[in-house]
């Protein structure tokens, strides 16, 4: 089977969600089959794996309406976008297209890196869900990433198309720590600082943790950074970074006490698993999709709450509950591997495939 994994969406300087999705499910899928992708930036090749590749236009130029054209000259069985939002007029390929979540028809904040008409755009296109519906059901399948996003996707009759998993998962062959060592008192949160992500209660919270310091390791801008800055507790330590390394952020994971998400919204929360998958304990809100990503090893608090979270990082601090804490972790978090993720893309190319031929004979028929 010859597959196109689109990998435009992958970052130049360090990865998002998305962009670590895309690249390591090309790397995943690449030992399984015959894998090439697409790019529009020779840097993004920095943090992909070593895959042929072909250029093409960015995913957000005009002329993405006809970047079908150019894909169908490799003659894939199959085309795999980590997005919805890829152009399709005249394919001749089965396709896969990616929703991830629709935490932004709740929160309509588009990412801040996006050029200021895709933002107006963006805010437009999730005004209603029939815009949703027209993208998706350009697709012969439709992957997401959670039994929550699917059961969303259903609510709102999204599409027509079958809905299938194609999970998310930690990075591989990380070694998870010794739970006898302990933990130092730190608490790491990693993700953005948009209002949806609550950063505003861990730092509320810290008002009763002054033997605890609150790294927040993310970039942040300038003024958001003072907003969160002027609501910091007297006698609270909380450290921003504005950006650390992939090295950084696993030794600071290898001595926290817990990492941190009090999200309201969230389409998976893969800072979890990772963190799960060497044994750091997690403190995070109670939200349905942190449910079925930590099942009974996360430590779940309103998130609302400042003195829930609080009463939560103080219930970590007992040895013995800490111990038990990193071990659940890491066992539930072994449960989420990139090469069975590979094996569930495989299995729904197979099914896109089948559906366009199925299509296609029908058409020939009528004709």
């Amino acid at each position: 089977m010859k597959i196109v994994i689109d990998a435009r969406f992958t970052r130049t300087d360090h990865h998002d969600g998305i962009s670590r999705y895309g690249s390591s499910l090309i790397a995943a899928t690449s030992k399984l089959a015959d894998v090439t992708m697409l790019i529009n930036d020779k840097r993004q090749l920095a943090l992909l794996p070593d895959v042929p590749y072909v250029m093409v236009n960015s995913p957000l130029s005009p002329v993405e309406l006809f970047v079908a054209r150019k894909v169908n000259a490799l003659g894939a069985d199959v085309v795999v976008c980590p997005m919805q939002t890829m152009g399709t007029l005249g394919r001749r390929y089965s396709l896969i297209l990616t929703l991830h979540d629709l935490i932004y028809y709740e929160h309509p904040a588009p990412p801040g890196f996006l050029p200021a008409p895709v933002r107006l755009l963006w805010r437009l296109y999730h005004k209603a869900y029939w815009p949703q519906r027209l993208l998706l059901n350009r697709a012969d399948v439709v992957a997401t990433i959670s039994r929550t996003t699917e059961a969303l996707i259903a609510k709102y009759k999204l599409t027509t198309r079958p809905v299938r998993i194609v999970g998310n998962a930690p990075q591989p062959g990380q070694t998870p720590r010794d739970p006898a060592a302990g933990a130092d008192k730190t608490l790491l949160y990693m993700g953005s600082f948009m209002p949806y992500k609550n950063v505003e209660t861990m730092i509320r919270g810290m008002a009763e943790l002054h033997d605890y310091t609150l790294h927040l390791l993310s970039r942040i801008t300038p003024q958001r950074r003072a907003e969160l800055e002027a609501i910091v507790p007297a006698g609270a330590d909380v450290q921003f970074h504005n950006g650390v390394t992939d090295a950084e952020y696993g030794k600071l994971l290898d001595r926290a006490t817990a990492l941190i998400s009090l999200s309201r919204a969230e389409g998976y929360g893969l800072p979890l698993v990772e963190a799960m998958s060497l044994g750091t304990p997690v403190i995070a809100s109670d939200i349905p999709i942190f449910r079925e990503v930590g099942a009974d090893a996360v430590s779940y608090v309103d998130p609302e709450s400042p003195a829930d979270f609080a009463a939560a990082v103080r219930t970590l601090g007992n040895d013995p509950v800490w111990q038990q804490h990193s071990r659940r972790s890491v066992k539930r978090a072994a449960e989420f591997d990139w090469d069975n993720s590979a094996r569930q893309l495989l299995t729904a190319a197979e099914e896109a495939i089948a559906l366009r031929k199925r299509t296609s004979q029908g058409s020939r028929r009528t004709d």
